[in-house]
């Protein structure tokens, strides 16, 4: 049987003033990401495979232009709306009430301050409302439930209300299974039934939690769905946000694992939320990966490199101490060494900068070698130029290759050159003013800084 459509409404109005950042919290980055656009990303994912895409509400405050556009730019099909006043969960979800009144299938909320959730729990929300339920809540068996809302069963495991925390008597705060506040629906008329939920509460607010009671006496069936603590972590202080990043870092350090990737240091190696890394790699300790990054079969990375924006071919060596800056494009068996600098470069199969270089802005053709101190003097001050080097080149170290400028297949450029002309495939380049020499200077010259000194 086809599912009904699902919309998704994100939450993302939230002042996040614990956060203490002009930047509004929901933009704040879990993995390289901004948390809202971790939770677009399950949205888009939502509809399961093969099934229509969900329709998307994102609810946000007034003022808040940079969440439209982050909106916009990672969802571009999303309607957007604004909760003029803060009043509580169902009234944000009410400023989505011209998306909801039109929608008639499944409708979830989510939290856009709530990154880590897994896509398989949405299906699990689906499934149950598929069983027969009407309103599902997402639970969890909370470490220590102070300050969460309840949610209170009857005997038979269905969910018969959700109390918040302040309105809670004494028994119902022993309680341990919690509310995530992600819920989701199938009731028709659902903007009417939230249209009746009232603030008779300590703190004033529109509950969404309210609904389940409301369903309920509707002779509507509520349900709970739980999944682990860390999955449902709400984000609102800078501590929370660097709980979320451990426990994303985590999750994906297993999964590379899994995937068949050796991390010999787990805990050092740092991904971004689309780091890609094939099978048979190698990392060792205090690696971080930005965003952007694609590791093919068969790559080792050594210690203590920085690599965004780069792909690594199969079978490529990089490191110790190696930076790869965005558009590095190495290919198979390509070897970057130590303190190694690499930015808007692509190099070909086999070709080598073992030690101590900067290449920015070019090519490198395929088994050159790039002495150590070689640099690639790209910006004159005002705009970039690329530096071109052929198949079989060898750049002697701590040369200076001007651009724009080529250096022909097979050509070799002596030890300390500073070249500005294109060199010819197979040609030899120097450039060096004349070795001196004077004999007994240097004996000379300590003597006589020696009596300077004796007189003092």
């Amino acid at each position: 049987m086809t599912e009904p459509k699902l919309l998704i409404v994100v939450l993302a109005a939230g002042k996040g003033t614990r956060m203490k950042s002009d930047l509004p919290k929901v933009l704040h980055q879990v993995a390289g990401v901004p948390m809202l656009g971790h939770v677009l990303s399950l949205a888009a994912s939502a509809g399961g495979e093969g099934a229509a895409a969900a329709d998307l509400a994102v609810v946000i405050g007034p003022g808040m232009d940079d969440v439209r556009a982050e909106v916009t730019r990672r969802a571009p099909h999303a309607r957007v709306f604004v909760q003029h006043e803060q009043r509580g969960t169902a009234d944000a979800v009410l400023a989505a009430r011209e998306a909801i009144a039109a929608h008639t299938g499944d409708v979830i909320v989510l939290y856009a301050d709530t990154p880590l959730i897994e896509p398989d729990t949405i299906a699990r929300l689906r499934a149950a409302l598929a069983a027969g339920s009407n309103v599902v809540v997402l639970g969890f068996d909370a470490v220590d439930p102070a300050g969460y809302g309840r949610l209170l069963c009857d005997a038979d495991g269905s969910l018969a209300a959700i109390r918040e925390d302040k309105d809670a008597s004494g028994a119902e705060r022993e309680v341990r299974l919690c509310n995530s506040g992600v819920v989701a629906f199938r009731v028709s008329g659902l903007a009417g039934l939230l249209g009746r939920i009232g603030n008779a509460n300590a703190k004033g607010e529109y509950y969404l939690t309210d609904a389940v009671e409301i369903a309920r006496a509707d002779g509507l069936r509520a349900a709970v769905v739980k999944c682990p603590e860390d999955e449902v972590l709400g984000v609102n202080a800078r501590d929370q946000l660097a709980a979320a990043e451990a426990i994303f870092q985590a999750r994906r350090r297993r999964a590379a694992m899994r995937d068949g990737a050796t991390l010999i240091a787990p805990e050092t190696v740092w991904f971004s939320a689309d780091t890609v890394v094939g099978r048979d790699v190698v990392i060792e300790p205090n690696v971080f990966f930005g965003p952007g990054v694609v590791v093919e079969d068969g790559v080792r990375i050594n210690a203590n490199c920085h690599i965004e924006g780069a792909v690594i071919g199969r079978g490529a060596r990089v490191g110790p101490f190696a930076r790869l800056r965005p558009g590095a494009t190495l290919g198979a068996d390509v070897h970057i060494g130590n303190f190694v600098e690499v930015k808007n470069v692509s190099m070909g199969a086999g070709a080598k900068a073992n030690h101590l270089a900067y290449l920015g802005d070019g090519s490198v053709g395929a088994k050159a070698n790039i002495g150590a101190g070689t640099i690639f003097c790209n910006y004159d001050g005002f705009l970039k130029h690329r530096t071109e080097i052929g198949d079989g080149a060898f750049v002697g170290s701590n040369s200076a290759l001007v651009a724009p400028v080529k250096i022909g297949a097979g050509a070799y450029i002596g030890s300390g050159s500073v070249i500005t002309k294109n060199v010819s495939a197979d040609a030899l380049a120097l450039e060096r003013s004349s070795q001196e020499e004077r004999e007994g200077w240097a004996a000379k010259f300590r003597t006589m800084m020696a009596r300077r000194k004796a007189k003092g």
